[in-house]
């Protein structure tokens, strides 16, 4: 409740809120010098975060609750620390705005918000320090305990452990608990750009969640600093990195972002992103409560990062960071015991002497007999090519699958049970393969030597990725070392079972030599599928309307298995037969298939210890469109339903008749983001939306907007002011009509960045309290606009307090099924034209 802002805060209070805590789950950590110290347990402060509820930026909950209950843990460390450090302690609530091209493009703006900052320096001080990064806020209606509470528990601990050390830091460490990072990442830009410790800062450790526990992923790095990639892996006691993630996260395939891009893009620092990932499916959902992250997560992370910014405190490169920029680095994970790094370009080097050192080896065998050399050719590159068309009609084949298991609305059957999409498109891909190349053994290569066509296409495959390692390292991609592994072993290999390869049939002792020359690269293999399919499989439950999940994720299956079976297609023309091989995977496809489409597998569960819960989300929207004169030309008001999975409602109706295909609303076209009170612009992800007819809401605080002035400039230009004012949250929406143009606004660095589509959004959100927002947009438009020059719609979300939820949209929450997560609050959009 709002009455909460009102009421004197004290440490008792705060805990007649939170209830006691759990010590029985405590794990402590040992000190910097080894020795056992009496610490506050770590779940202990994540009971108590997430016990304040979810913490939505501008609720007293976050403003108030949290950071009070930070400052008391905080006071309580500064008071047992040693004499050999200092500790000082601020609170920020800043005012900016930037923008950003994530998600299409938009503009953010934020007005006090809340950042709580510690730093940890030695008794006399330090010019330099190292930041570490973590985020008190959460999604509504969520508890955040992993995203990020157990990283901000984690940092308490760290702090508290640095703090009784005897021995004396070289340089500060600065810890950021978070106050605004779900907005967009708005208090990290606060800091970096307007804190005064922000300019000593050098580098710095983001700790983040794109899933609730497991282990912690280094998938950011930099840039150009392979110093901290040293860094971590001198320091790291459970190392888990890869340059694989790192690629996969900045191509923007994954719809995320972290606090890394805002240090890099706004602080030019350099520093290391850390996630977890595992059990991805309950992130940013009511299920992500504290008693699901196990505590041999929250040691391993304590340890590492404890292990890392002491290691950066006490650095010698800290201070000279910016002398060490130089270049990228190759980094990976050996199955978490250690990790390899090196600098990109020596990778570069390795990798160029690897692919000319295979293409001299096929060389040689091409003409080692002069007189057959154009044949030897001719018959590489024919099954060279015959590799590329089976790979080409494997995916072609098992996408159409996937297609027809989207049409007849059977997508996602594998959400809840993974082995049924291996079962499903691995059977299939595998089965694919092996067809075609027993149709050209039996068709185009026949009564030809087996042993012959087992070397050559043993050859083709190494030509393949010989290849693929040239290509991706002339693209500069630090991921080519896949490649790597993925020529030098099969050709150390191909030269140590030469003699095997010649002998007549697959004996045992040359497929002994063989598994065991072609282990480091399946092993490496495997363990980095594990990890993509860890991080991209719950993605696909909230990936959006558009993008049909199984194709994605066949997809993957397919490239997976093109790899791990490159190597054993020459079995194919080694084996007198694999007509049992092929009819078992038949099968298994086959009666796969039949259980996906009878609808046995259920894609959602609600299992108590391992839920897998499909998204919707439902605003109760009232929604008025005025006119030139300001008149209210039309009115309406409903819930409008987001499934944020590619099967919508599908699943719901049942459950809910009344949300059907019948309601299904179509896009206000003259409307900038089609008339939807849209709280981000991810319009593209979700184009099927759905709008309940309900009453009319009537928040208690209603938004306030006003038009404070119009302004004729030069150059035929026009300048609008305005002043609004209302909840912690607004989105604004402009778009210029035809023939004028949106040349400078008052946000971000005045430059307008347009959306996807061409209409332009602002983010807006404020702490508790806020002054009103004040604002101005300067269009060039034509002599004659008896339409207007601008259309401008601004929406208020009410994501906490009396106004979140309407009776209506309260009753129709009920009424979902057990297996959905649904995350609801009113929302008001007005129109207006200018």
């Amino acid at each position: 409740m709002f009455l909460l802002e009102l009421l004197p805060f004290t440490p008792g209070y705060l805990n007649s809120i939170l209830g006691s805590a759990t010590a029985t789950k405590c794990q402590r950590y040992d000190a910097v010098e080894g020795k056992t110290l009496r610490a506050r347990p770590v779940p202990e402060y994540l009971d108590n975060i997430t016990a304040i509820g979810p913490r939505t930026v501008g609720s007293p909950e976050n403003e108030v609750l949290a950071v009070n209950y930070l400052l008391e843990q905080i006071r309580g460390i500064e008071r047992e620390s040693t004499d050999a450090h200092k500790i000082s302690v601020d609170i920020q609530r800043p005012t900016g705005s930037f923008s950003i091209d994530f998600l299409g493009g938009f503009t953010s703006y934020y007005a006090n918000i809340t950042n709580v900052i510690v730093k940890l320096e030695p008794r006399n001080g330090a010019e330099h320090a190292v930041l570490s990064n973590c985020h008190f806020d959460s999604v509504p209606n969520t508890p955040g305990a992993s995203d990020d509470a157990v990283s901000c528990a984690v940092m308490l601990e760290i702090l508290n452990t640095l703090s009784k050390s005897s021995e004396s830091l070289q340089h500060a460490v600065i810890f950021l608990f978070n106050g605004a990072e779900e907005n967009i990442l708005q208090a990290s830009h606060g800091f970096i750009t307007q804190h005064e410790w922000a300019k000593s800062i050098r580098a710095f450790i983001n700790l983040e969640a794109a899933g609730v526990g497991g282990k912690e992923l280094v998938f950011q790095t930099g840039p150009e600093n392979p110093w901290l990639v040293q860094a971590y892996v001198v320091a790291a006691k459970h190392p888990f990195a890869s340059v694989v993630a790192q690629e996969i996260f900045q191509s923007g395939i994954i719809p995320a972002d972290t606090d890394f891009r805002i240090y890099r893009d706004f602080g030019n620092v350099p520093g290391i992103d850390l996630a977890f990932i595992e059990n991805g499916y309950i992130y940013h959902t009511k299920y992500d409560t504290s008693d699901r992250i196990l505590t041999d997560s929250i040691q391993r992370a304590g340890d590492n990062i404890l292990a890392v910014l002491k290691y950066l405190a006490t650095s010698e490169k800290l201070a000279k960071s910016f002398e060490y920029r130089h270049g990228n680095v190759v980094f990976f994970d050996i199955l978490g015991l250690f990790v390899l790094a090196y600098p990109a370009r020596i990778g570069t080097i390795m990798n160029y002497i690897t692919a000319a050192v295979a293409f001299i080896y096929l060389s040689k065998k091409v003409l080692q007999s002069k007189t057959r050399a154009i044949q030897n050719l001719k018959k590489l590159f024919t099954a060279f090519s015959l590799t590329l068309m089976s790979w080409i009609c494997t995916l072609v084949a098992v996408l159409i699958v996937a297609v027809f298991v989207s049409v007849i609305g059977r997508a996602l059957s594998w959400y809840t049970h993974f082995y049924v999409s291996v079962s499903l498109y691995g059977s299939a891909a595998a089965a694919k393969l092996i067809l075609v190349h027993m149709l050209a053994k039996k068709f185009f290569y026949k009564n030809m030597n087996e042993q012959y066509l087992g070397d050559t296409f043993f050859d083709a495959s190494l030509m393949i990725w010989s290849i693929a390692l040239a290509v991706m390292t002339q693209m500069g991609l630090c991921s080519a070392f896949i490649c790597t592994l993925w020529v030098a072993f099969p050709l150390f290999t191909k030269l140590m079972t030469h003699k095997e390869f010649s002998q007549k049939g697959a004996t045992m002792k040359f497929i002994v030599m063989y598994m065991l020359g072609m282990f480091v690269p399946y092993l490496y293999m495997l363990y980095l599928s594990w990890t993509v399919f860890e991080m991209f499989t719950p993605v696909m439950g909230r990936s959006g309307s558009e993008i049909p999940p199984d194709m994605v994720l066949a997809g993957f299956i397919v490239i997976f298995t093109m790899i791990l079976s490159s190597y054993f297609v020459n079995f194919i023309y080694l084996v007198k037969s694999t007509k049992t091989t092929l009819v078992t995977l038949t099968t298994v496809f086959v009666v796969t298939l039949i259980l996906v489409c009878s609808g046995i597998f259920f894609p959602y569960s609600s299992d108590a210890a391992n839920p897998k819960p499909k998204r919707v989300f439902l605003q109760h929207t009232s929604r008025r469109f005025h006119d030139l004169d300001g008149n209210v030309v039309k009115s309406d008001a409903g819930i409008w339903i987001n499934g944020f999975d590619y099967n919508g409602i599908s699943h719901i109706t049942p459950h809910v008749p009344e949300i059907n295909e019948t309601i299904r609303t179509p896009c206000e076209e003259q409307a900038p983001f089609c008339g939807l009170p849209w709280i981000l612009p991810v319009h593209f992800m979700f184009r099927k939306n759905w709008y309940l007819p309900a009453p009319e809401i009537m928040p208690r605080s209603p938004i306030q907007f006003k038009v404070l002035s119009k302004q004729l400039m030069p150059w035929n230009s026009v300048r609008l002011s305005f002043e609004v004012s209302g909840p912690s949250h607004m989105s604004l929406y402009v778009r210029p009509h035809e023939g004028s143009a949106l040349s400078r606004w008052s946000l971000g660095d005045g430059t307008p960045v347009a959306s996807l589509g061409g209409d332009y959004f602002v983010f807006y959100s404020h702490g508790l309290q806020a002054a009103p927002w004040h604002f101005w947009v300067e269009l060039t438009a034509p002599e004659k606009h008896s339409d207007g020059i601008v259309s401008l719609a601004i929406a208020a979300h009410y994501f906490f307090g009396e106004d979140q939820k309407s009776p209506q949209l309260h009753a129709l929450l009920e009424r979902f099924p057990n297996w959905t997560f649904t995350s609801g609050w009113s929302c008001t959009y007005d129109l207006f034209v200018f």
